[in-house]
């Protein structure tokens, strides 16, 4: 039953309505209603660059596509075991290359249409082909063969131990296809180019999960709507707001105010500042980071970045004034770009400080007397961090050993196209896991041949950036057991440390904030916020 004290913060009742209510029993009966058939609105600065799940990237992107899309597999709460979703059950080889996977035969997509093996297979193949931001997920797909409607089998290029991991990422969400493609969607191998169904997914939806897209509106608000005809669990809440909220304070005045059921992006010192008994604020440690990073093939840096260089920059960042600073010592340091917690992150070295070393290496490098350099990113606040304070705090540092920081602060959809066209030499970026499992971070962030940061370092003709050693480590991992995956893992993070290109600064913990009568508040490594187990008492 919703509190009275949050209808009176919402302002839906006066004093004397409240206790003509109370005295006829019909508060009892509006709460249970209200929590039946009411929307919540969830505050939170939206990164979203698409609609589509072949072509969306970003944390709001998993909040939406988990909420519309259902995929073969997803997350428990435990964030590590992989349960089912359409598919009930699955058979692996022992090789790690053939994986068999069989549908519940009573999913449907929203407008009513079986989910089938074809609609698994085009889905899939179109996110390879698109070539967008998750389709690294994709890579290592070899062939699907459709055995039944219900019954599909995938073939692997090479062993790969994550794959079941990888089908819980929401950019995996199964279209309806046969929708998709009366309105320009295709699987084809040039997709990428002849794919035109981007603008019809911003204003229609098409999947099988517990919400549906109701509209979107950039820079304002995206709105979902409950799938009344949802063939699992329905959504406990009849629709959800994501308003466009670009700071932590006023996240925060809009929980206060009952304008918002839920703020995403709470900073743990702004949390502090806030005494109101209908708010809850709940930490939870978070796989999530904000890292800054080198791109030494791009144009623009008055230097060579050479590993000299970005060592000096790396050790003069101050890592632990930098969490302090951002989220109030809420967080912790972060060896490698693979996150704490996830294989092979067990026993790294952790990121020291030593300006006078800095110094020497800069002088060795041939600039004892540092140099000028730009610094883009995205101004926004991500996982309760302010980028632009960071940024800030950076350039404080890098004061220390006369390297100047030019702040250069973009929208998102401006910083995330500039990172690859034309190149930024040095950044601030941020990443939320895709799924359970350390070989997302090897092929994001990993020095390897046609990986993303790969390309934009140079691997191959950046000098020390061959790339030899973390492949083979890589292809040892996909194919290994838990514990050889492991080693396989550590190995990689001690290179990704050695490579001087990802520098992870804060990984924080994260603030759950929300309405002392919104239950189902969770973290979700695959989904982020999982919106279809939120309640509304």
């Amino acid at each position: 039953m919703m509190a009275t004290g949050n209808l009176w913060r919402r302002g839906l009742f006066s004093a004397a309505s409240l206790m003509i209510m109370a005295a006829s029993g019909a508060l009892a009966t509006a709460g249970t209603a209200q929590a039946a058939d009411s929307e919540i609105v969830v505050a939170r600065a939206m990164d979203l660059n698409s609609l589509d799940p072949a072509r969306a990237y970003c944390d709001t992107c998993q909040i939406y596509l988990s909420a519309v899309y259902d995929t073969l597999l997803t997350l428990a709460p435990d964030n590590k075991t992989i349960v089912p979703d359409l598919a009930t059950s699955w058979e692996v080889s022992p090789d790690v290359t053939t994986f068999t996977f069989h549908l519940n035969p009573a999913a449907t997509f929203s407008d009513g249409t079986p989910v089938t093996a074809t609609d698994v297979q085009w889905s899939m193949e179109r996110l390879k082909n698109i070539k967008g931001g998750a389709a690294y997920l994709m890579d290592s797909l070899k062939s699907i063969d459709i055995k039944d409607p219900h019954t599909l089998v995938v073939t692997t290029k090479t062993p790969n131990s994550e794959f079941l991991g990888i089908l819980s990422a929401t950019y995996v969400g199964i279209i309806n296809s046969k929708l998709a493609m009366a309105h320009g969607a295709n699987d084809d191998d040039n997709a990428s180019t002849t794919d035109t169904a981007d603008t019809w997914f911003l204003s229609h939806s098409a999947g099988s999960g517990a919400f549906t897209l109701q509209s979107y509106k950039a820079d304002d608000a995206l709105r979902l709507k409950r799938n009344a005809g949802y063939w699992g669990k329905k959504a406990q809440v009849s629709g959800v707001i994501i308003k466009q909220t670009a700071d932590a304070v006023t996240q925060a005045q809009m929980l206060q105010s009952g304008a918002a059921d839920i703020a995403m992006q709470i900073d743990p010192d702004t949390a502090k500042t806030i005494h109101d008994p209908n708010i809850v604020f709940q930490t939870v440690p978070s796989y999530n980071y904000v890292y800054a990073a080198f791109s030494p093939i791009a144009k623009g840096s008055p230097v060579p970045l050479t590993h000299d260089v970005r060592e000096a920059i790396a050790l003069a960042i101050d890592y632990k004034g930098a969490i302090d600073f951002t989220v109030g010592g809420a967080g912790n340091l972060q060896p490698s770009a693979i996150p704490n917690g996830f294989p092979g992150t067990a026993d790294l070295p952790a990121p020291v400080t030593d300006v006078a070393k800095a110094k020497a290496l800069l002088a060795k490098a041939g600039y004892p007397n540092g140099f000028k350099i730009g610094l883009e990113f995205p101004a926004m606040d991500v996982y309760g961090i302010d980028i632009s304070l960071l940024a800030q705090k950076l350039q404080q540092d890098l004061a220390k050993i006369n390297v100047s920081l030019t702040l250069k602060p973009e929208t998102f959809n401006v910083w995330v196209g500039d990172i690859d066209k034309p190149g930024v030499p040095f950044t601030i970026g941020f990443f939320a896991p895709d799924y359970f499992g350390s070989a997302q971070y090897a092929q994001y962030f990993g020095m390897m041949a046609g990986m993303p940061w790969g390309t934009r370092a140079g691997v191959g003709t950046t000098p020390g950036l061959d790339g030899a050693a973390e492949l083979v480590a890589f292809n040892k991992a996909l194919a290994a057991g838990p514990s050889a995956q492991e080693a396989a893992y550590q190995a990689i993070g001690l290179q990704m440390i050695a490579d001087k290109i990802i520098l992870p600064i804060v990984s924080p913990d994260l603030v759950l904030a929300y309405a002392k009568d919104i239950g189902g508040m969770r973290y979700s490594a695959c989904c982020n916020l999982p919106l279809a187990e939120i309640v509304k008492h």
